[in-house]
């Protein structure tokens, strides 16, 4: 960041809007690459304000979506080249569990990408005795998996990118944005100016893109982040030494619920469900009065009956943020009418493992390359009726 004694540079190769892990990893591609970039973030770093903070997420080679799947063995690589470049460790191997009726397509999807059989409740309580599942279901085990550090992993991605030779300045909200030949960028500090921009703005995007005659369907969603305390610490199985996992085609958990060991707080298991409530991000503390938490129920039923060594009511809760597409893929595509502006959106509560991937491919696209993997499934123009009047 630049010293309030520095001149303040304006023109540069490419803008950067939004410091998250998505913008982050674009701005560093891009330096890499050589491109004098800006990365622009509104709020004073570090912040928790939007959807890259917190100290856990999970990775998985398990995706239903042979597209994920596919990139997952690259996004693997890449946060290790991460922790290579920077000497820390972002990581945690931990594995993870993916819980199912028996026959389920999205899980059986799981088991054939990696390529394992399935778990019946009695191997699985043998092999983690912290879990129980119900007559019918059966697990998958993906070994590769477990637990990225992410507010680590942010601050290492801006520190290469500085190293770079990249420019962040935080505490400057962006306020306009003139599209042309020439973007012009404009915040509460400055205006700045590039022949590129990238839009990584998480839940504000659906704002800044209505200024340039896009109207994506972006849901900002404020998801409650729990963490339960086990009954008897140590008893449960479910420590720090514990997999992570997740949920598919369980009726009491449509949007599906996942969890991992207890890292933030020690003894606290954490454990969520995969949706949440529509808030307006400018709002976001505003809980309403009415159900202010709508899915503890949820979660305290799924405990009782798949983690019985857990209490049942949360210790500790957090919030976050998520910007949920209708099918939950991102949008990782250039503006249909401004070829010069990149936009990376929508990434639905499971885009923070993907994050390398995503942001070497959001830079070929800013670059004007051929990207590196099918973009089919990220197109805006899958949504029908987006481009209106600027």
């Amino acid at each position: 960041m630049a010293a309030p004694s520095q001149p303040q540079k304006s023109t540069y190769d490419v803008i950067v809007i939004g410091a998250g892990i998505q913008g982050s990893f674009t701005a560093y591609n891009l330096a890499q690459r050589h491109k004098d970039t800006l990365l622009l973030e509104q709020f004073l770093l570090p912040h928790s304000r939007g959807s890259s903070h917190g100290q856990s997420r999970i990775i998985r080679s398990a995706y239903p979506q042979e597209y994920y799947s596919r990139m997952m063995p690259e996004s693997f690589r890449l946060w290790q080249q991460l922790e290579a470049e920077t000497g820390t460790t972002l990581y945690r191997q931990t594995g993870l569990v993916v819980l199912g009726p028996s026959g389920e397509p999205e899980l059986e999807a799981c088991r054939k990408s990696l390529g394992v059989d399935v778990l019946d409740a009695a191997a699985l309580a043998k092999r983690f005795p912290g879990f129980r599942l119900q007559a019918g279901q059966v697990a998958v085990l993906d070994s590769t998996a477990g637990v990225l550090f992410a507010d680590r992993a942010l601050r290492a991605v801006q520190e290469v990118f500085r190293r770079h030779g990249g420019t962040l300045r935080d505490g400057e909200k962006v306020l306009r944005i003139e599209p042309g030949a020439t973007v012009t960028v404009t915040t509460t500090a400055g205006v700045y100016k590039a022949p590129r921009l990238v839009i990584t703005a998480g839940a504000w995007t659906g704002a800044f893109v209505e200024q340039l005659g896009l109207r994506l369907p972006l849901q900002p969603l404020r998801i409650d982040v729990c963490y339960w305390r086990e009954k008897q610490p140590g008893s449960a199985g479910l420590g720090s030494v514990s997999p992570c996992f997740l949920t598919l085609g369980l009726s009491q958990a449509p949007h599906g619920i996942y969890g991992l060991p207890s890292i933030e707080y020690p003894g606290l298991m954490k454990v969520c469900h995969h949706h949440g409530s529509p808030i307006d991000p400018e709002k976001r503390d505003q809980v309403p009065s009415s159900a202010p938490h709508p899915d503890i129920a949820v979660l305290s039923s799924f405990i009782s009956s798949y983690l019985p060594g857990l209490e049942t009511q949360p210790a500790v809760m957090e919030t976050c943020l998520y910007t949920n597409t209708p099918d939950e893929d991102f949008i990782l595509d250039r503006h249909p009418k401004f070829s010069n502006i990149v936009i990376g959106a929508g990434f639905s509560g499971h885009g923070f493992k993907l994050a390398p991937m995503v942001g070497k491919l959001l830079c070929e696209l800013c670059l004007g390359e051929e990207p590196s993997h099918n973009m089919a499934h990220f197109a805006i123009t899958r949504f029908p009726g987006v481009l209106g009047a600027a």
